[in-house]
This record gives structure tokens, sequence and C-alpha cells, in this order.
């Protein structure tokens, strides 16, 4: 069992990673830049992200990209390739790669389902 205290500083830094990723999800984020912006070591961030948060960065950065996509394709009009470039992906094909891993179907797909059903069909996660 871990002190309190342990407890109480991985769940400010995993608070302060989620907040920065969430508000800064399309741009090029690694890991070490949040620690050090967290003012933490990698690996304390790491910890945290899997005791806290029980998931790690990348998978954290992937899902929070996933569903701002989602929203885009669902609600707008951008094609695939702006809403890729939009959440934070460089190349279309591994947007829509990542996309369909994630979400069950490929982008272009997704919106066609989301149009004629009226509601996002999300993947369980």
């Amino acid at each position: 069992m871990q002190r309190p205290g342990t407890v109480r500083h991985r769940t400010q830094l995993y608070t302060e990673a989620i907040r920065i990723v969430e508000a800064e999800y399309a741009s090029d984020l690694e890991l070490d830049d949040i620690a050090r912006r967290v003012a933490s070591s990698r690996r304390q961030l790491q910890r945290a992200y899997a005791e806290i948060g029980h998931t790690t960065f990348r998978e954290h950065l992937t899902r929070v990209r996933m569903e701002r996509a989602a929203g885009l394709l669902a609600n707008g009009s951008l094609t695939v390739r702006e809403v890729a470039r939009r959440v934070g992906y460089r190349q279309p094909a591994q947007f829509a790669k990542t996309f369909r891993r994630h979400i069950g179907a490929v982008p272009s797909a997704y919106r066609v389902r989301v149009r004629e059903h009226g509601s996002p069909m999300r993947r369980a996660a």
C-alpha cells in the first residue's frame, strides 16, 4: 500500500497531465515534455498514469484524439484529411488506421453511419 502523500502527488500529476492533453491534443505532445511541464520525471508521470489512470500517456492521448475526431466527423463537413490534421496526425493513413482500431470503422464509413443512424456507433472500450 502506498503512502497517502504519494497517492496525492501522483493524482495531482495525472490531473495536470490530463488537463494539458485535453487542451493541446492536436500538437506534438511527448511524455518528456508533459513531465517537464508538471515538474516531474518521465518515470513518475508514467507511474501516475498507470496507478491513478490505469492507462498510459500514449493510450490517453490517442483516446482523446479519437474522441475529438469522432465528434468532428459526426458534426462537420471537414475532409478526413482535415480532421486528421486537426487532431494531431500528419499522415491521414496513420490517422485512419488508428481511428479504425479505436472506433471500429474507417473515418468515412463512420461519418456515413452516424449521419444515417443519427448517433455515433463506437466500439466498446
